[in-house]
């Protein structure tokens, strides 16, 4: 492939990245509207939610490695016709099985591309551009995430009709990410080897668990809040805050992702061995900061709660893959790697439907009460762990 130096491809890559992920945020602020219309308990919305992580596992493990074999572009394109299918599963909703649908969909589509678009944007930028083209991937992705809440909660409110037009607009927007895929160039030049559909089997090696053990406990917490604020941020607002506005519930996660995406920028300055354990302690404040907003039921609380964390998770997730990545033998590197997206992943599910549960019996403040209490006890093991024993660089890595 002849390297292309106008970085259109590259731009065109990650303008898709960011539209698929966007598509996997989008009903953030609208979960309120289906549970009024439809009659459901919180635990049910976190339930809808969870179900995406399930659709990112099975294509994490399942077509994780596939777009090696048959390249980039068929599997972007595989992933923009699903998140397709999933905002046509809400534009045309009439209950709960659409919902499902949705999500399932949602969560194949984030699981091909999150690998697949990581690695095109990397390929396809220009020489120049190389040194940041892993760091542009990271800035489409975290992006995407957090446009997706703020876009639907300013049409939610502003727009006619809350639960069709949002979705109207991001099939228009995957329409043009499709003709933007169509044009760059196949970047896998040894293609039609056949990857054959089969669990990817994952284990850590002995040599890498000093730096998985404690990557994943850090990726754990962060990953649980984001899962707490793109699940059930809304109902808190509304609920405990006394905010139902879609368009606030909508920035407060928007601004938790570019806090994110902050922090990840901020690990090239910190470095990786003080970024893990430094972003733990940084979640631990935000963790504070948004107990302190529940407790007083104050927006501006949880909005700088969500700064906080957002920065303390963004540097400890860079830090811990980019660790466990140094820690790795190459060619052990996928599977491991795909070993963490999956810890990271269920953070994403399993404690969110337990606040969802707590919330049934407890009520949503004492739920989120107790989530923020166990995330920041999380964290702060994590720092003490690493305090104790530091990662050292890339020791496991020969």
């Amino acid at each position: 492939m002849q390297q292309d130096t106008t970085g259109r491809p590259f731009l065109l890559a990650a303008y898709a990245f960011a539209v698929a992920m966007c598509g996997t945020t989008l009903p953030t602020p609208l979960y309120q509207y289906y549970q009024r219309q439809l009659g459901f308990s919180p635990l049910m919305v976190t339930v809808i939610f969870a179900v995406y992580a399930v659709g990112v596992i099975v294509a994490l493990l399942l077509l994780g490695q596939v777009s090696d074999s048959v390249g980039r572009r068929p599997v972007l394109l595989a992933g923009l016709a699903l998140s397709a299918l999933s905002a046509a599963c809400f534009l045309f909703e009439r209950g709960l099985p659409e919902l499902f649908a949705g999500r399932v969909l949602s969560g194949l589509s984030a699981g091909l591309f999150t690998g697949t678009a990581t690695a095109a944007v990397v390929e396809l930028a220009p020489r120049r551009w190389a040194g940041t083209a892993t760091l542009a991937a990271t800035a489409a992705n975290m992006g995407g995430l957090g446009s997706g809440p703020l876009l639907a909660g300013l049409l939610a409110q502003y727009a006619p009709d809350p639960l069709r037009q949002v979705f109207l607009v991001d099939l228009a927007l995957v329409a043009v990410a499709t003709v933007g895929v169509l044009l760059i160039p196949e970047t896998v030049r040894d293609r039609g080897r056949g990857a054959a559909l089969r669990p990817r089997r994952l284990h850590v090696p002995p040599s890498v668990r000093p730096a998985f053990v404690p990557a994943a406990m850090a990726g754990f917490a962060g990953f649980a809040t984001m899962g707490l604020f793109t699940s059930v941020a809304p109902s808190f607002l509304s609920d405990v805050v006394g905010i139902g506005a879609p368009a606030v519930s909508g920035t407060v996660v928007f601004v938790l992702f570019a806090a994110s995406t902050a922090g990840q920028m901020l690990m090239g300055r910190v470095g990786v061995h003080r970024a893990l354990p430094w972003g733990c302690v940084v979640l631990v404040a935000g963790m504070a900061v948004i107990f302190a907003s529940l407790l007083a039921a104050s927006l501006p609380l949880m909005v700088a709660g969500a700064v906080i964390a957002g920065t303390g998770q963004g540097l400890s997730f860079r830090a811990g893959v980019t660790a466990v990545g140094a820690y790795s033998p190459p060619e052990r590197r996928a599977e491991v790697t795909s070993a963490l997206f999956v810890v990271l992943y269920v953070a994403i599910s399993i404690p969110v439907v337990g606040v969802g549960a707590m919330a049934v019996a407890l009520g949503l403040r004492l739920s989120g009460l107790v989530f923020t209490a166990c995330v920041a006890l999380l964290a702060a093991t994590t720092a003490v762990l690493l305090a104790l024993r530091p990662v050292e660089s890339g020791a496991g890595a020969g």
